[in-house]
């Protein structure tokens, strides 16, 4: 097999994970006798679109908005993980545990931060569960974009934003491995059920090379049950556009209540 693109860029903290993703990465391509290109220099999107493109993970959002039809779906990762579960994850709803508002209706006029506008679980999860609740097309005050899940915890750390929504694998990874980062917070409510994040593959790759991608993912799995423990990871479980349209009614879901955008 010819030099191919293979990265994990979604889940790259705590370093234990980091560490671990890195550890399966390397026993995938020796079991399908691949060699790794260097993709540094790329942007997310750059790799994602890339023909070299043999496995990476994206966000279910772009995979849905500005990856359709450019790639194909590997699989996606069965958690078994707080509020993670059978191929499922959720947003978690969290605010400083002084904040004196303790039910999601009372953070209306608050301050929010999302970690971008094209992320499912920190802006398309959270417009979803604030939609019944706005006001004129406004929940918050003011909205900021942090740039990442742990600037978003950051900002309620420092009380520079009241209420995120955080990916809860992310949470679940930093409770474990970085305590400090989430120290402080508290969770005032969960969002609806969305589709784990894809693993994914260039456009090209055929129905059977996408059967064996799978296969070997699951087998260095087994070869690395340490790994596995530490990333809370059963199996890469099949899946296909379908499974990820429920995102795109959870956006629908929102515009038809007037709550296109989160702010």
């Amino acid at each position: 097999m010819a030099q191919k693109i293979a990265e994990l860029l979604m889940y790259v903290a705590p370093e234990p994970i980091r560490q671990a993703n890195e550890r399966w990465l390397t026993r995938i391509l020796e079991r399908l006798g691949a060699t790794r290109r260097d993709a540094e220099g790329l942007s997310l999107m750059d790799l994602w679109r890339s023909p070299q493109l043999l496995l990476t993970q994206t966000c279910g959002y772009p995979l849905m908005t500005a990856l359709r039809g450019q790639v194909r779906i590997l699989g996606r990762p069965r958690y078994e993980l707080p509020d993670s579960s059978d191929g499922n994850h959720c947003s978690l709803l969290l605010s400083r545990a002084d904040n004196p508002r303790r039910t999601l209706p009372d953070f209306h006029g608050s301050r929010g931060v999302i970690n971008g506008e094209d992320s499912n679980s920190g802006m398309n999860l959270l417009r979803h569960r604030l939609a019944p609740l706005h006001r004129d097309g406004q929940f918050f005050a003011c909205v900021g974009i942090s740039g990442s899940h742990r600037e978003s915890l950051r900002w309620l750390r420092e009380d520079l934003a009241d209420l995120a929504a955080i990916d809860s694998v992310t949470y679940a990874y930093l409770a474990r491995y970085a305590a400090e980062e989430v120290a402080g917070l508290r969770g005032v409510a969960r969002s609806a059920l969305s589709p784990t994040l894809p693993y994914i593959t260039a456009a090209g790759v055929s129905d059977e090379q996408i059967e064996e991608i799978r296969e070997v993912m699951n087998q260095a799995l087994g070869d690395l049950p340490e790994v596995a423990e530490v990333l809370g990871l059963r199996e890469v479980l099949p899946a296909s556009e379908s499974d990820y349209h429920v995102i795109l009614d959870y956006q629908q879901e929102a515009q038809a209540l007037g709550y296109g955008r989160v702010r």
